[in-house]
């Protein structure tokens, strides 16, 4: 039941805290991790070079930033870049899954439970999913502090920005670009070609947010310049559907989704329905909680 399609984490110096590859090692999946060559030999004598893939230099040197500050402060789309090639013509895997490296866990929501998941078969039940049409470009999971307990969601949520924890179409005829929110970008550029995007409500990622965690482009972008350049660049993108708001005592850009509601799902023709639950082998397990005695 764990995931056919390859699995990449972008990290930027998080050698020592590693959560998602810690979330990942606990689940028993494989993955590469894409680093920068300046910090390979410090993830190495954490995690080995098996699984790690050095940035070469040329994803860098020619990355779109669409920044009119100057092409030479990139963001995480170059690394990405990287993985999406090396999923598409090395591994000639027809997806790849592409990770932040700030994801503490994954979580299965049902009944407005969520509990944490020990294997993968949430992303298999993903893959499944998704490869049922022709026309989804990204899908991803959901982020858990927006599954409230109390609320009513859906198992999925469709044509909308997919983060951080994506599931993307090598097929696509576009790459990363953007210096920040490169998420957004690609989400929306997807569904201006028509194509959907699925996010997942049943299966969710416990991700730190943004700017709590050192490494990343926390002290790079954020701490200096704070979130107003990176909301602008999404409105000058997309100024059909995105604009810059001022909320929660800091600058966001606002995208509305409704312009794409009526792209819908194509079944793939190969693809048969079936009948039944298929709960992957997932069950629900009350762990036994032992006291230890301080006497």
């Amino acid at each position: 039941m764990n995931p056919r399609y390859p699995i990449y984490i972008i990290s930027k110096g998080r050698w020592e805290s590693r959560l998602t590859a810690k979330a990942l090692d606990a689940l028993g999946l494989t993955y590469y991790m894409v680093v920068e060559p300046q910090e390979y030999d410090l993830y190495a004598a954490k995690v080995g070079t098996e699984r790690l893939l050095a940035l070469p230099q040329e994803y860098q040197h020619h990355y779109d930033t669409c920044d009119l500050n100057g092409p030479d402060r990139v963001g995480a789309g170059a690394p990405r870049n990287c993985a999406w090639d090396h999923a598409q013509f090395v591994l000639k895997a027809h997806r790849h899954w592409v990770l932040d490296d700030n994801i503490a866990s994954f979580n299965r929501l049902n009944r407005n439970l969520m509990v944490k998941v020990t294997n993968g078969a949430i992303f298999a039940a993903a893959e499944d999913f998704v490869d049922r049409y022709l026309n989804v470009g990204l899908a991803g999971f959901n982020y858990d502090f927006f599954a409230k307990a109390k609320e009513q969601l859906p198992p999925y949520v469709m044509n909308t920005r997919i983060y951080s924890c994506l599931l993307v179409n090598n097929g696509l005829p576009m790459r990363w670009r953007g210096r920040y929110n490169e998420d957004t970008d690609l989400s929306l550029r997807v569904l201006k070609m028509g194509m959907c995007t699925v996010q997942f409500n049943a299966f969710l990622q416990e991700k730190a947010t943004t700017q709590t965690m050192k490494g990343g482009n926390t002290a790079e972008f954020y701490e200096k310049e704070g979130t107003l350049p990176k909301s602008e660049m999404i409105a000058r993108l997309h100024p059909d559907v995105a604009k810059v708001v001022w909320r929660f005592n800091r600058w966001h850009h606002h995208v509305d989704y409704r312009a794409f509601k009526k792209n819908a799902l194509e079944y793939h023709p190969q693809h048969k329905s079936r009948y039944f639950v298929d709960n992957y082998g997932m069950k629900l397990v009350e762990k036994n909680l032992v006291t230890v005695s301080t006497d």
